[in-house]
């Protein structure tokens, strides 16, 4: 029989770890074929593939962001090859599973949680070798009847083979991200998460991880993302991973966590701040809520001053950037709430804050409370909420318009000194910035256009021009500085319009020339050829002192914002005072 298991991934960078931990444990008795796609590939495409593989069996792993595209290949799939056994699996699937096989009339089995051992038990059986119903953990229709069988025992993960060694992923490696397991489980209780359903926490071997990180290393892998909920449970564990990862790591491999930062030791920080490489280490942090009742009502147990104690140890130590999220839509906070949960959040200023949206997964507890809290959500993936009693759906607009801004305005970085200055000095909050100009990008139509790095900028400032209150020049220094601080090269068309006139250009770079100084030492000292002054060196009107901002102080300054562009490493910046070119 030829058997395919496959999935729809979200992007061609993802690889689907459970393909290849069912391929890993279904050998030596089956050598199943593995054929990964994208949600953005045409279902007649995957179609076509899969048909002439000539499968007999072909198993889906099925998540919220593809079921539904998953479901058209199902279909059209039954069609032109009847005879193909379907199997599902995947967290999607594995609750709800009469709902599933009354609507998916083509699927034939349902392989419920954790898959190893129920999938190679169902293959025994499509061979004649096992009765059906001693096949555990698997759902099927039988005359239009649901037969549900108990769950598989729990698979010893420490005799789990390596799903890393398979020869037709070796080319794929370096141009992938790798998600490693080394724990299943989660010791938390959030109604949210479907990693609360499973009760307890086990342990992979750790040697056989570190081998299956070497051999990704070795084969050039560039990005290993940790997929355990709770990485640094067991601290000593944690620091026994974290050491040989600074030990053996290769340049420029980065390696990600999700970690619980209200239980990591400021010892461990104080190890890695210490130890690691800047750069090799990634967290990602789940904050969700700082409302305690909140909180509470979805079981989920933080002290937020622990936590801030972590992220700001961490972001002191500069080694290791921080992704921290937010869940907009929790029970009990409203729209005001959940503003001060965002700034609570905003301020420990993460180099990523993802703000999402609460999603009513099919086993959660949430769900199932789903009328208590008078949740509104469309009943298909993601089941995305739409409103609560204290949430309205306006509410809930707003909020996703505040998310479209800090995803271009912070997340990506372009003007951090810019978004600083706004949020700390002229507007409430930050959540207040990002919310108006947010509002403001959508009544502009600009949210259904695309946009070129400069449109960031100049619709920026017309934000700020319409809205008032808003030191322009100041603004408009920033911006300009920010933009420059990105280019390697002299720009050939900036976006602002106040250009310094010819005559001032003239007279401050034979000032230049004669008396270099005034752009600071470390500008006389490049000993510049008049040719690579000229070439390499843009002036631009400026209104504020450089030498203050780089101390912290925003300084009223009329002059000029020198940036010489050096072959190599950052531009050179300095302010010219008007005064001292007059002089």
């Amino acid at each position: 029989m030829n058997i395919i298991l496959t999935t729809l991934n979200a992007k061609y960078i993802h690889t689907n770890l459970a393909i290849r931990y069912l391929k890993a444990y279904a050998k030596p008795e089956y050598n199943i074929i593995l054929a990964e796609y994208t949600i953005k590939d045409p279902s007649f495409h995957i179609v076509s593939d899969l048909y002439q593989k000539k499968p007999d069996i072909v198993g889906f792993s099925c998540y919220i962001w593809n079921i539904e595209e998953t479901i058209r290949v199902i279909r059209m799939l039954k069609k032109v090859s009847p005879h193909t056994k379907i199997v599902l699996g995947g967290p999607e699937v594995s609750y709800d599973v009469h709902d599933w096989l009354h609507r998916i009339k083509e699927v034939d089995c349902i392989v419920m949680g954790e898959g190893e051992l129920s999938f190679k038990q169902l293959l025994y059986y499509f061979h004649g070798l096992l009765p059906l119903e001693k096949v555990p953990g698997i759902a099927y229709l039988k005359n239009n009847k649901v037969i549900v069988h108990p769950a598989a025992p729990k698979i010893d993960l420490r005799d789990m083979p390596s799903p890393f060694r398979f020869e037709e992923d070796i080319p794929h490696i370096p141009k992938r991200i790798a998600y490693i397991e080394t724990s299943r489980g989660c010791p938390f209780n959030c109604q949210f998460c479907l990693s609360s359903i499973e009760v307890g926490v086990r342990y992979f071997n750790r040697e056989k991880i570190k081998e299956d990180i070497r051999y990704l290393m070795n084969h050039g892998v560039r990005t290993v993302k940790f997929v355990d909920r709770t990485f640094n449970i067991s601290r000593s564990y944690a620091m026994e991973m974290f050491q040989f990862l600074i030990d053996e790591h290769k340049p420029g491999v980065v390696f990600q966590f999700e970690i619980t930062a209200d239980i990591m030791r400021p010892e461990v920080i104080q190890f890695l701040n210490d130890n690691a490489p800047k750069g090799l280490f990634r967290f990602e942090i789940g904050v969700q809520s700082t409302n305690d009742a909140t909180n509470d009502l979805v079981k989920r147990r933080q002290n937020f001053a622990k936590l801030s104690r972590t992220v700001h140890m961490v972001k002191e130590g500069g080694k290791i950037d921080q992704h921290l999220d937010l869940i907009a839509g929790l029970p009990e906070e409203d729209y005001t709430r959940f503003r001060k949960t965002f700034n609570d959040v905003f301020a420990m200023r993460p180099e990523e804050l993802q703000l999402g949206f609460l999603k009513l997964l099919r086993g959660t507890g949430l769900r199932l409370q789903a009328k208590q809290f008078g949740y509104q959500y469309v009943d298909i993936a993601p089941y995305e909420i739409f409103a609560n009693h204290v949430l309205s759906f306006d509410d809930i607009l707003h909020i996703k318009q505040t998310e479209d801004i800090l995803e271009k305005y912070w997340n990506d970085h372009r003007m951090d000194g810019t978004i600083e200055f706004l949020v700390t000095e002229v507007f409430e909050t930050p959540f207040d910035f990002f919310q108006e100009f947010g509002t403001y990008w959508d009544e502009q139509g600009w949210s259904r256009i695309g946009h070129q790095l400069e449109d960031l900028f100049t619709r920026l400032l017309s934000f700020l021009e319409q809205r008032g209150n808003a030191p322009i020049d100041i603004v408009m220094s920033l911006m300009q500085l920010d933009y420059l601080k990105a280019q390697q090269f002299q720009p050939r068309k900036i976006w602002w319009q106040n250009r310094a006139p010819k005559n001032a250009l003239k007279v401050i770079f034979k000032t230049l020339q004669e008396n270099p100084e005034i752009a600071g030492k470390p500008f006389a000292d490049m000993h510049l050829s008049e040719k690579d002054l000229y070439k390499h060196t843009l002036l631009t009107p400026f209104d504020i002192d450089f030498s203050a901002y780089q101390n912290g102080e925003i300084k009223r300054q009329k002059g000029y914002l020198l940036t010489f562009f050096r072959k190599n490493g950052s531009p050179y910046f300095a302010t010219i005072a008007t005064e001292a070119i007059l002089a």
